[in-house]
């Protein structure tokens, strides 16, 4: 009897060994993603989620195997609201979900706050999208981007404005924000180091709807551009005022502004601006058009901004597993610097700070309701 029962038993096991050799073959590694998905600028934090998940759905398709394991990876992805305080809530409870790395967050406002806990926590922290030079000047090691900063984006921008607009004289408003204020002051610098009259500097805030007061104020200085520091939430119904006041300037933009929406929300005030944002324009990414095929047939719609980014930044962290031959966040760490990774947006490399090594600033315009690519400047 007692013989039958191990027969019985071995042949159970038998049974089940292939199942259970099935159910421990995949190592599950999350990866973390971080951006607004609720609030005004929802539609943006949205699109920097998409492009992460399309890269893990991809990299997931393919397969992964690291270290002889093979590897699933599944995307965590908070909202923090455009919100500082949000942002660092998230940014522990992410790092209580024992994420490996981080992608995000979208904006300067919310990176710089949550870099501490990551960077605390040995996570790496890659923002698709944070322009504030401040970011990555903070001594953290684990603080990386994949766009230009706001030390490249204002200057371009306003050199593009002098050189080719011809413009002698600019009124600045900023939203009040770390990126609106920290983009308003680079582009400020290299205006007056132009010599271009800077006829005043204002401040709103990122909730704002009704900027007629400013406006009217502007109007009363005459200048030949208003650069708008902010995002297009506030930035189109601010072109869409100046026009129904009649101001004659230019409106001068950074990334925030510089969407696809931006003429459903300014209404024929597009038609005025003229916006930098940082990186290649999609068009002339090394594997920009076969993005935008891609992340139209998955989501049903186009693209906005930096879906690119946060699609090349996943891949990125995949890239560095690759190389630390683990899915140790501190291995994957300590991988990071020597990235040079070829994706969809061109070469990724980081300088010790962890900014990129070579920032393109994508000079845009509208016509007709639609964005329109007009330069580059290489930084």
């Amino acid at each position: 009897m007692k013989a039958r029962i191990l027969t019985t038993t071995s042949i159970a096991v038998a049974a089940i060994a292939p199942f259970m050799q099935s159910a421990y073959a995949d190592e599950t590694v999350t990866i973390g993603h971080v951006a607004p998905l609720t609030g005004a600028i929802a539609h943006l934090g949205k699109d920097n989620e998409n492009g992460a998940r399309l890269a893990v759905e991809e990299i997931n398709a393919k397969g992964l195997v690291i270290a002889g394991q093979k590897v699933s990876l599944r995307l965590d992805a908070q909202d923090d609201a455009a919100d500082p305080k949000t942002a660092t809530q998230v940014a522990q409870k992410l790092v209580d979900d024992k994420v490996v790395a981080v992608v995000g967050h979208l904006n300067s406002g919310t990176s710089i706050p949550a870099s501490r806990i990551y960077s605390e926590a040995g996570i790496t922290q890659i923002s698709p999208s944070s322009t504030n030079p401040v970011f990555t000047q903070q001594g953290f090691k684990t603080t990386f981007r994949v766009v230009a900063t706001d030390a490249q984006q204002g200057p371009a921008l306003a050199t593009y404005a002098v050189k080719q607009l011809k413009i002698k004289s600019v009124a600045i408003v900023d939203d009040s924000t770390a990126y609106g204020q920290g983009l308003a002051n680079e582009f400020e610098k290299t205006v007056k180091s132009l010599g271009i009259n800077v006829t005043s500097r204002n401040a709103t805030n990122d909730k704002a709807v009704d900027f007629r007061a400013i406006l009217t104020k502007i109007k009363g200085e005459n200048p030949d551009a208003i650069m708008y520091s902010g995002e297009d939430a506030t930035g189109g119904p601010f072109s869409k005022q100046a026009a129904q006041l009649g101001l004659r300037s230019k409106i001068l933009a950074g990334d925030g502004v510089c969407s696809d929406k931006l003429p459903d929300l300014a209404g024929t005030g597009a038609e005025r601006v003229v916006c930098s944002q940082p990186g290649t324009a999609p068009e002339k990414m090394p594997g920009g058009s076969a993005f935008k095929a891609k992340y139209q047939k998955r989501f049903g719609q186009g693209m906005e901004i930096y879906a690119p980014f946060t699609y090349d930044a996943v891949y990125i962290v995949v890239d560095a597993m690759r190389r630390a031959n683990s899915t140790d966040a501190s291995k994957i760490l300590s991988a990071m610097p020597t990235t040079d990774f070829q994706g969809v947006t061109g070469e990724t490399t980081f300088d010790p700070k962890g900014d990129l090594k070579h920032g393109v600033i994508s000079i845009y315009s509208y016509k007709g309701g639609k964005k329109s690519f007009i330069d580059e400047v290489k930084m």
